[in-house]
């Protein structure tokens, strides 16, 4: 990664990366946060150093609101008003995933597969003993697998709701339980033996549209491939480090 990416986080991000144990996960934290800011400046055609960030109760990040008549909220403008544009993130490993949409609240959760893990216990703990008995009578790579599967689904949808796993948080329980009755659209991206990632919108887009990063121009260079893989019915823009194509519900 260019050192340009680094030099774009704030010095409270470089200070919070300096803070974790392990360089490799130092320069993990700090290559997915300067690829957010990459990602964002150019959605909003905005210096991605000036972005600044405000945290949701359950630690959702969140763009502040741009300053009255300023370029990006004039560039946001729709026939209804301002559109603001909504993003989320997740790594795993050496992957990063990132969405954003200005359709809603979004949510985004990969995780990359052959870590230690106790599938069964994971399952019966997160999802119930039903199914981690469904997933004992399964070979250990599709265990695993399904686990996977079934707990980026989860994640993405927590994510986008901005709620914790076990927490009304300051909505209180009622607003909490109004939220779940909402339903999310979600969609898996297809990750391969690799691992499992999924996507969720507030409320159903038009297309969901998948990039490599970072793009290189077609017949240029080796390593990740550029290119452009979409699904009509979906419909927020997701940016990924990884080969992915969508399959929604």
């Amino acid at each position: 990664m260019p050192e340009r990416l680094l030099g774009l986080l704030s010095p409270e991000e470089h200070a919070r990366a300096a803070r974790l144990v392990g360089e490799r996960r130092r320069q993990l934290w700090a290559r997915a946060h300067s690829v957010l800011r990459e990602l964002l400046g150019r959605s909003l055609e905005r210096d991605p150093r000036m972005l600044r960030f405000s945290t949701g109760p359950h630690g959702k990040p969140a763009l502040r609101d741009d300053p009255p008549g300023s370029a990006a909220e004039a560039a946001e403008l729709t026939p209804a008003g301002p559109r603001r544009l909504h993003f989320n993130m997740s790594h795993s490993g050496g992957l990063a995933l990132y969405v954003l949409s200005t359709v809603g609240e979004v949510g985004v959760d990969v995780e990359v597969a052959g870590r230690p893990l106790d599938v069964l216990a994971v399952a019966a703990r997160a999802f119930g003993p039903a199914e981690a008995r469904r997933l004992q009578q399964l070979d250990p790579p599709t265990r695993e697998q399904e686990l996977l599967r079934a707990w980026v689904r989860h994640e993405a949808e927590l994510k986008c709701r901005g709620t914790g796993i076990g927490g009304a948080g300051a909505e209180g329980a009622e607003g909490a339980e109004r939220k779940m009755r909402e339903k999310v659209w979600i969609a898996e991206l297809d990750m391969g033996s690799h691992g499992a990632a999924a996507v969720a919108v507030a409320r159903p887009p038009r297309e969901l549209s998948c990039w490599e990063w970072p793009p290189l121009p077609v017949g240029g260079g080796t390593g990740a491939r550029s290119g452009r893989r979409s699904r009509t019915a979906a419909g927020t823009a997701a940016r990924a480090v990884a080969p992915a194509t969508a399959r929604g519900s």
